[in-house]
């Protein structure tokens, strides 16, 4: 059993190690590796002790390259792993495996495993750029491998195993197994990525208190008073000068420390074979008798034969009668733009619950109600255009995901349908945020109102560009979700809706010229990707 599970695991971990989702997250690893460690005049630090930072050795770089990728791993690895069972079923190996004598629990175990070998290998290409980085600032040139690997085994390994466990979870869960749960864990990582670091939290939340005993002991042993010099910060922070620098040789995690790390990992497996309670890989037996779609249940229906009959006497009358009870199609008139856009619109909004229209009419009346106006800005627009995103995050994927990419390409205008396509994604970003557009207007607010169109425009170029090149729905969802909450939280860089404002009252967010150059830019890739790809069909 035990090799069939290692044998499962490898030939899973290399199946998922050849898609383009794998490739994007290792490039944005190692980016995030020369950002955690930035050079001395950079204007910027990821981790630091008020004015101070630990000097560039194996110990601090492997620890600020740990944390780093810890917080960023545990986000977007979930979304690279998130398809372990989905890929099974669609492929139709699931079928196969259903007809082993392999156990449910096994079949999971051996699943959870692929999923912490894809994740640590992502972290090992993280522990080859923190050796880079540090050879590379030139800061200290001895590269100590237990100092700079300690952080990577105690404190990112148990969160990527976590994060392993909740994505094969939430696939078993049918209500979490879709864009609902993509959008639930982006909150659960920012409570676990922000809560994670107080002194209070479970199991010694990400570990970043340990760390921080650890440099405050440091600091005083080289006398310098961390109670003075300001306050432990862990994200990418904008700095006016260079920081001032300790040395610092790495911490002694406690048994306390190592014992909520193995009681997370522990939690972890209990969340991983959770489901064998109720998944019932793939056996329609167990899926309370329903066959598996597409499957005849190894009975083939008879086909009469007496419509076909029945069809060619009635094509025999006609013949014989001189086609003159043939139906004829009536000429309908009008623009064929308007009604290609009707139909991407129908397409995109097919299956939409009625409370969800209930929640944009209810959006819409209390925008109308909330004063002051700054109010509907801050808060109401943000929630007004969160609330689409399991429907933006269709764009340019339905017709790979429903395999009707072949028939469309015969379609003899391609740019028409495409445009089309965003002209529905607009069309539903204007109505879900309607009600504070609405209160803009009402209150003079022109300059907030640019900024709503313009937010308008950019959201469904991200969303059709994203879904375009990556054909899934999970990598807009990850993109946009970081920026909706940076917004929120006031990070105004990554505002693009105009909901952070400057003390007299203007958008604080991206530039117009910005917004407008974003969206050119996306739209082109769009539509030069669709060109090469029917160049090359």
């Amino acid at each position: 059993m035990l090799e069939t599970l290692v044998r499962l695991a490898i030939g899973d971990f290399w199946d998922r190690v050849r898609r383009p989702a794998y490739a994007v997250i290792l490039i944005a690893a190692v980016g995030l590796g020369y950002l955690a460690t930035p050079a001395e005049e950079s204007g910027w630090v990821v981790m630091q002790v008020g004015a101070y930072r630990g000097t560039y050795n194996s110990a601090y770089i492997g620890m600020v390259v740990a944390l780093a990728g810890t917080v960023w791993l545990s986000l977007g690895g979930f979304y690279v792993v998130r398809n372990a069972i989905s890929r099974d079923e669609s492929t139709g190996v699931g079928r196969l495996l259903a007809a082993t004598p392999l156990r449910t629990w096994a079949y999971l175990l051996a699943k959870f495993l692929s999923s912490v070998l894809v994740l640590a290998s992502m972290l090992g290409v993280l522990v080859v750029t923190a050796v880079v980085m540090q050879l590379a600032r030139g800061e200290a040139m001895t590269v100590n491998p237990v100092e700079l690997l300690s952080p990577f085994v105690t404190i990112a390994l148990p969160l990527m195993a976590f994060t392993a466990a909740a994505a094969l979870l939430f696939e078993a869960i049918p209500l979490l197994r879709a864009g609902l749960g993509n959008v639930l864990w982006f909150f659960i990582w920012a409570f676990i990525a922000i809560g994670g670091q107080s002194p209070n939290a479970p199991l010694g939340g990400i570990g970043v208190h340990s760390v921080v005993q650890s440099l405050s002991a440091s600091m005083k042993a080289q006398g310098i008073d961390p109670d003075k010099v300001g306050d432990f910060s862990l994200g990418l922070t904008l700095i006016d000068k260079p920081l001032k620098t300790f040395v610092w040789h790495g911490f002694d995690p406690s048994p306390a420390f190592l014992l909520s790390r193995y009681a997370l990992v522990m939690i972890a497996v209990a969340l991983a074979l959770l489901p064998a309670l109720w998944f019932p890989r793939f056996d329609p037996a167990r899926a309370g008798g329903l066959a598996v779609p597409g499957s005849d249940r190894g009975v083939a229906p008879e086909r009469s034969t007496t419509p076909a009959v029945i069809m060619q006497d009635d094509r025999t009358e006609e013949r014989s009668a001189g086609f003159t009870n043939l139906p004829r199609a009536s000429v309908k008139y009008g623009n064929p733009a308007l009604r290609l856009l009707f139909g991407e619109v129908r397409i995109l909004i097919q299956g939409t619950p009625l409370w969800w229209w209930a929640g944009v009419l209810a959006l819409t009346l209390v925008a109308q109600m909330v004063t002051p106006a700054t109010g509907v800005t801050r808060f109401l627009l943000p929630l007004a255009w969160i609330w689409p995103v399991l429907i933006w995050s269709r764009l340019g994927t339905q017709r790979h995901e429903y395999g009707v990419e072949a028939i469309l390409g015969a379609y003899p205008s391609a740019r028409s349908r495409m445009a089309a396509e965003w002209g529905a994604g607009f069309l539903l970003t204007v109505i879900a945020g309607i009600g504070p557009a609405v209160r803009m207007v009402t209150g003079s607010d022109t300059q907030g109102l640019v900024h709503w169109f313009l937010g308008a425009l950019f959201i469904p170029s991200f969303a059709l560009v994203l879904g375009t090149l990556s054909r899934t729905h999970r990598l807009f969802q990850f993109a946009y979700l970081p920026l909706w909450y940076g917004t929120v939280n006031g990070i105004a860089p990554v505002d693009f809706m105009g909901a952070i404002r400057a003390d007299d009252g203007t958008p604080a967010g991206m530039s117009p010229t910005f917004l407008i150059v974003s969206v050119a830019v996306m739209l082109a890739a769009v539509f030069l990707s669709g060109a090469a790809r029917r160049a090359t069909s």
